[in-house]
């Protein structure tokens, strides 16, 4: 780094805002093969906490490459740089006060550490989205399976590029046992149940 580049601290930090906010800021990082549901779930659970008040954010993998990171490829060291930069989003995010939720495939462990490692202890909630891979090829709600084995996709996770299962998630969310909405009230009382949120959202519906 420069070394002309000095750190800026301001008066207003993170506490301040999450204070105003009535909220513990954390990181949801939802961790999946494609078509595990990893979007559909988050975008639940948003809904609910934002019904309710809470102040949120979601980053959802296809969104984010049409714009901070349109200029990344799918290599390994362009996969490694997209979720470095949504790892320092998230972080600022987080920083802002805010319950920040992603949907990415992020499959390997490597990088889901690199942003754990962005935000203080314990703020890093890794979801593991869990459906065995044959149900993501049936539901392959993008063609991006079929695609892939075509030869028309390369490096596709889950067809030839490895994912990467976290060794001990937060929550682990079947999908091929459990609805959207189930896995979504498991989210939800995890975030009450460790003060991140009021317990009063803990069964919240929209």
């Amino acid at each position: 780094m420069n070394e002309n580049i000095v750190w800026q601290n301001h008066s207003v930090d993170r506490e301040f805002r999450a204070a105003i906010k009535h909220q513990r800021p954390c990181l949801l990082w939802f961790t999946g093969l494609s078509g595990s549901g990893k979007s559909t779930i988050a975008g639940i659970i948003e809904q609910r906490l934002a019904a309710r008040g809470s102040h949120t954010y979601l980053l959802d993998g296809d969104n984010v490459r049409h714009g901070l990171c349109r200029d990344l490829g799918f290599t390994a060291a362009e996969r490694v740089e997209n979720i470095r930069r949504i790892g320092e989003v998230s972080r600022l995010m987080a920083d802002a006060g805010l319950v920040v939720l992603t949907a990415f495939i992020s499959p390997f462990r490597s990088d889901r550490e690199l942003v754990r490692a962005l935000l203080p202890a314990g703020e890093f909630i890794e979801v593991l989205v869990d459906a065995p891979l044959e149900e993501c090829e049936r539901r392959d709600p993008k063609g991006l399976y079929r695609k892939a084995r075509a030869g028309q996709i390369p490096h596709f996770t889950g067809i030839d590029s490895p994912y990467e299962t976290p060794t001990a998630p937060a929550l682990h969310l079947r999908t091929d046992l459990l609805p959207a909405e189930a896995c979504a009230d498991q989210v939800i009382a995890h975030l009450a149940r460790h003060g991140f949120i009021g317990h009063d959202l803990e069964c919240a519906h929209v």
